[in-house]
């Protein structure tokens, strides 16, 4: 191995240990599973690799992961199976226990719940719009979809959220 792959290699293991708990969470958001958020987090770092050493920083290879992750994340649920899954009890204690071990307020269990309700599209455009606060623009050449219909999915997901049982609020007793 040259001096510049041994460099390059050394780089992207940094890369990983600073930006991948990151990337994890927003495929797990899409996912609503973590083995799926495994694989689609593995399956972005492999198509994209190549690229590393020639992106300027790490700021921009991570915009290109993610564009990565969210474009296979479209791939996969349009043509794989497990698009219809329903999560099981076993599933559910599962995403319990990652969320806890994510320990962030911003992931809490409810709204992990919450999205997992939503249709994989509506659950790809939150995530992009409101999780990783990318523009309507961005979002729609991410997903290959129009702006229209990114703000349709919008609309429509909050209306579903606003309903969602996993997210009322509850009483505080005094």
């Amino acid at each position: 191995m040259s001096e510049q792959q041994a460099e390059r290699a050394r780089g992207f293991d940094a890369f990983l240990r600073a930006r991948a708990g990151r990337l994890w969470r927003t495929a797990w958001l899409l996912t609503g599973d973590s083995q799926h958020a495994e694989d689609l987090v593995q399956t972005a770092l492999i198509k994209t690799y190549g690229r590393y050493g020639a992106m300027n920083d790490d700021d921009h290879y991570e915009a290109y992961v993610r564009k990565t992750i969210h474009r296979t994340f479209v791939s996969w649920w349009r043509k794989r199976s497990w698009r219809s899954e329903a999560p099981s009890p076993d599933t559910m204690k599962e995403t319990e226990a990652t969320s806890a071990r994510i320990g962030s307020p911003d992931l809490s269990l409810d709204v992990a719940r919450a999205l997992a309700e939503l249709p994989r599209m509506q659950r790809s455009v939150m995530v992009l719009r409101f999780y990783e606060d990318r523009s309507v623009a961005e979002v729609a050449e991410l997903l290959g979809i129009s702006q229209g219909t990114v703000k349709s999915y919008s609309h429509r997901a909050c209306e579903s959220l606003r309903g969602s049982l996993h997210l009322v609020p509850q009483e505080v007793e005094s």
